[in-house]
């Protein structure tokens, strides 16, 4: 405890933070569906954060070796707040996507700083306790920006204000602490093509990841919207999806340990095609029966992100942990600042529900892929532990991360 409590501060920050993101990723796909945007251009808006997040992640280890970790948290949570209130004055379709894109910039590199400052902090014997903590927080900030949601219209600039309050607020307790700043943060090499060659499924699995989930995380407030769902029950809808991956990360992640995970990945996927299906034909019976389906097809979509990257680093020695996950990190950013413009043209041309029957597509895809793999290739000899993994993190995160070098190091001495 006394190490969880040593990072408090960083912690505390990163909550108050994601409570903002919490809010604002169901805040601004419901505004714009209120504002008459087109479904092309809420898509934008959604590619534009992790267009801007990949800038962020490239350029935030320059700013850290420049200007420190506590100047470049302040200057990003400014940008976001700042960001998020001209968000609430110029509703527009091409400012939103700018501004998006500059907000992801600014997550990315709070990110890099929170991860980093982790990480320096962490010793091999309390890395698997702080890493817990972080993912403990950051599905807890999501899940409270979510149901902040409710407290006012999203027609009003009350609910933009109040996320840019939560950006202002993460400044506190960092800006704060006494805790010296860490070492400059090294960006590891990313080979993408080395790594498809590695491990095929582990690469589509964070591929198709990377088209579906976005395209949920955008979406699913206008379809929660178009259902005519009161505020709450808009919430408990993302949260639902939220809460649905969390609680089953860790029970499907160590029952990949004892087989070859490629089978858990392709059952997941599986699932999550036939519970998008069940979307789609049932979803709109009820607020009830959406809310339920909602939290199962998190449930079985969630995790195929962790399992992607543990079945890729089954096949590496532990020294390339760093450098393959950064490169699958890589990957599906990337591909998720492509899928919401994808699902934009399917649901411009189908409806809004037509959003399940593409994530169902490419998640059977991405079941018949892995199929084929484990027919014609043998599943890899070392299994390391399986470890949740955050879809939106920087490449310090993965320092962080126990099954890194530095805890490999402690274990062999």
């Amino acid at each position: 405890m006394s190490q969880i409590l040593s990072v408090g501060a960083i912690l505390l920050s990163t909550l108050i933070f994601l409570a903002g993101n919490g809010l604002t990723g169901t805040l601004l796909p419901v505004r714009a569906h209120l504002a008459h945007f087109s479904d092309f251009a809420i898509g934008l808006i959604g590619s534009a954060y992790f267009i801007g997040f990949v800038a962020g992640c490239y350029a935030g280890p320059r700013l850290l070796a420049r200007v420190g970790h506590i100047r470049t948290f302040a200057m990003a949570a400014g940008l976001a707040a700042a960001v998020t209130l001209v968000m609430s004055l110029v509703v527009g379709e091409v400012s939103w996507i700018v501004l998006r894109a500059l907000f992801g910039f600014a997550a990315a590199s709070v990110f890099m700083v929170i991860e980093s400052w982790l990480n320096d902090r962490a010793s091999n014997e309390t890395r698997g306790r702080i890493f817990a903590a972080y993912l403990l927080v950051n599905f807890t900030g999501l899940i409270v920006g979510q149901w902040s949601f409710i407290a006012g219209r999203p027609s009003s600039p009350t609910l933009f204000t109040i996320a840019a309050i939560f950006y202002a607020l993460c400044l506190i307790p960092l800006g704060l602490t006494q805790m010296q700043q860490p070492k400059q943060v090294e960006v590891p090499q990313l080979r993408p093509r080395r790594m498809f060659k590695i491990s095929p499924v582990g690469v589509a699995g964070c591929i198709a990841v990377g088209f579906s989930n976005a395209a949920s995380w955008t979406f699913l407030p206008v379809y929660a919207h178009d259902h005519h769902m009161t505020r709450a029950l808009l919430a408990g809808f993302i949260s639902a999806f939220t809460i649905g991956g969390a609680i089953v990360q860790m029970p499907v992640g160590r029952l990949s340990d004892h087989m070859d995970r490629r089978v858990i990945l392709a059952g997941s996927a599986i699932c999550a095609a036939i519970l998008a299906v069940a979307l789609f034909f049932f979803g709109g019976l009820s607020s009830s029966t959406a809310i339920l389906l909602v939290t199962i097809y998190g449930m079985a979509a969630l995790p195929v992100y962790g399992l992607s990257v543990a079945h890729a680093n089954d096949r590496l020695p532990r020294e390339m942990f760093v450098e393959a996950s950064a490169t699958l990190l890589l990957i599906n950013a990337v591909a998720s600042s492509i899928g919401p413009v994808v699902a934009s043209q399917v649901i411009a041309a189908y409806g809004i529900g037509t959003l399940f029957l593409s994530n169902a597509a490419i998640h059977l895809l991405l079941a018949g892929f892995t199929i084929v793999r484990i027919r014609t290739t043998a599943a890899p000899q070392h299994h390391d532990v399986f470890e949740p993994m955050p879809q939106q993190a920087s490449p310090a995160a993965l320092e962080l991360d126990p099954r890194g070098e530095h805890h490999s190091e402690a274990q062999a001495a």
